[in-house]
């Protein structure tokens, strides 16, 4: 129908507003000649009527007699008169085995046991897999709460607008109930996130800002600041916040929890998650210790997030871990949180994937090595869950593609590598693992560098070392600095950040001799990651010299064009 038009405060059907183009809303049977004319405009050929059965009559008489075709919509029995037509509000036939909407498969996720990954474990190892709710992920369950409570709340209506800032998840559970819904959507993501989950957003018709993610939270341009901006510039703007939106933890209570308590008849001793927001761990938390206070509940967090004691420093697995304490995180609901870094939550899905048929995405790699490690102290009677927050269909361009993997050093290829070469460059070599400067330094500063290390580049770091990829800020190279200063000598003076060039290129350390030979051939020096940690810089040199050092039985042989890389 083009306009349903429902009288008094009663809810119609989901079935029948979801036919409905327009919908309005009115508390009396007696319309208002502005809504009437409104309604004129849109040139309804169709026009439906729902509500108490004497309020609706009212209401479809006289829109009939403003010269509309009207329908009710009762099943109380009122017989068509004056041009207006009667048809059942319910479906009166045999009950079909179908929901109304897709936000009524929210929930209810089966467990699957993973033996084949828990093969060398005694206990139970059970899955819980989120990535079967409508949206792919367990964040369909906080979204469709946040949002129901905003309505019921009145802080969202009728042509409103959802602002959020999300790594990806979240905002598809959005999404679906902002199409149900009819809202409008706009979804603030940090830069680290894959095209795939940006791609995924859009389809859905939402509007996404992507921000840098090297930024403190306060920072005006990170995505958390970005959408308290947006939130509050446009009419209209609701923000569920779901690092501070107490429906957030209060949806997993309501049912993920019951859940994993009733698919385990009981038996759950160890529940295990990756900490995000914080919801679905605390939320779980508080169903299960209610039962059972003895439930040992297992945080699983990337190396470098705070809730494993990190200062929030970047990594590459993506959804979970923060910078920051949500207030959605009850620390108290959580026993034990262990650390896990990016190389073990990756090669660990990766398994999951090959060994289960299970595709997972980086963050269950994560909870799923923490499970793993909780379950080698337990016995046969022990029951560990471990929660899968969604699929790796958002991540194939990443962790599933061998070459973005070998790129930052996570895999390792046959025959002598990149790494060999940074091997033998230290033997002997008096150099730091890895010359560097920072930003806030003065670039008169790095001259003083290059000629202590006798080094022709240097690379720009936001930290000290260990540090993430994410941290390199760019390079200052030896005859760009000369030739800049020879032109304006008062640019020594100011910090190295309004100097350097782009960041060197990067090359993995598992990756063969070949890969670095190809990067220098565009460059005076590459940078070395290993596990997506930066360790090292080679040069022509220092490749000429391990080249030189090699004995003359293992030649390289040019690959010939068109030919494949070496395996990874």
């Amino acid at each position: 129908m083009d306009v349903l038009v429902v009288v008094g405060d009663g809810q119609p059907p989901e079935r029948l507003s979801a036919r409905a183009a327009h919908v309005v809303r009115t508390a009396t049977a007696e319309l208002s000649p502005d809504v009437v004319a409104d309604l004129r405009t849109r040139i309804p050929r169709h026009v439906g009527v729902v509500g108490p059965a004497e309020m609706a009559n009212e209401t479809a008489t006289n829109l009939h007699h403003a010269g509309l075709p009207v329908t009710i919509y009762s099943d109380v029995d009122i017989a068509p008169h004056d041009g207006v037509d009667v048809e059942p509000l319910t479906d009166r036939g045999p009950k079909m085995d179908a929901v109304d909407s897709l936000l009524d498969l929210v929930g209810d996720t089966p467990m699957v046991r993973l033996d084949r990954i828990g093969r060398g474990l005694d206990c139970h190892l059970l899955a819980k897999l989120e990535f079967l709710n409508p949206g792919g992920s367990v964040k369909d369950r906080p979204a469709v709460a946040m949002v129901a409570a905003a309505e019921q709340a009145g802080l969202i209506g009728p042509g409103g607008t959802i602002v959020e800032p999300t790594s990806g998840n979240t905002g598809v559970g959005l999404a679906i109930v902002a199409a149900r819904r009819r809202y409008r959507c706009i979804f603030v993501m940090p830069d680290k996130m894959s095209q795939e989950k940006i791609a995924l957003l859009r389809a859905y018709g939402a509007e996404v800002v992507v921000c840098p993610t090297t930024v403190a939270p306060e920072d005006p341009n990170s995505y958390y600041s970005v959408a308290d901006r947006l939130a509050g510039e446009i009419p209209g703007a609701f923000q569920p916040s779901q690092y501070h939106n107490p429906e957030n933890p209060k949806s997993h209570e309501l049912t993920t929890g019951p859940e994993v308590w009733r698919q385990t008849a009981g038996r759950v001793t160890h529940f295990v998650a990756g900490i995000g927001t914080g919801g679905t761990i605390t939320g779980v938390s508080w169903y299960l210790k209610a039962q059972n206070p003895g439930v040992q509940i297992v945080g699983a967090d990337p190396e470098g997030s705070v809730y494993s004691g990190g200062s929030g420093r970047p990594y590459l697995v993506e959804g979970i871990g923060e910078d920051f304490w949500p207030t959605t995180y009850d620390p108290k609901a959580v026993d034990r949180v262990v650390m896990v870094s990016d190389r073990n939550s990756f090669l660990t899905a990766r398994r999951v994937t090959r060994e289960e048929g299970i595709l997972v995405g980086g963050s269950a790699g994560t909870a799923v090595w923490a499970a793993l490690e909780v379950g080698k102290a337990l016995g046969p009677d022990d029951v560990v869950v471990v929660l899968i927050p969604d699929s790796g269909r958002g991540y194939l361009s990443k962790l599933y593609n061998d070459d973005w993997m070998a790129d930052f050093g996570f895999l390792r290829a046959g025959g002598q590598t990149v790494g060999d070469v940074l091997e033998r460059k230290a033997i002997g070599d008096e150099l730091p693992a890895l010359v560097h400067v920072h930003p806030d330094e003065p670039a008169r500063d790095v001259i003083a560098v290059l000629r202590e290390y006798e080094v022709s580049q240097v690379p720009v770091l936001k930290a000290e070392l260990p540090l993430a990829v994410a941290e390199v800020s760019g390079a200052v190279h030896e005859r760009d600095l000369m030739e800049r200063a020879f032109a304006d000598p008062t640019i020594l003076d100011r910090p190295v950040a309004e100097v350097m060039g782009p960041a060197l290129p990067t090359v993995g350390s598992g990756e063969p001799v070949e890969a670095a030979v190809e990067r220098l051939e565009d460059a005076g020096a590459v940078l070395v990651v290993d596990a997506g940690h930066p360790v090292g810089i080679l040069t022509r040199s220092d490749v000429l010299s391990f080249l030189a050092q090699r004995p003359p039985s293992a030649p390289s042989a040019p690959k010939a064009p068109g030919a494949p890389s070496p395996p990874r």
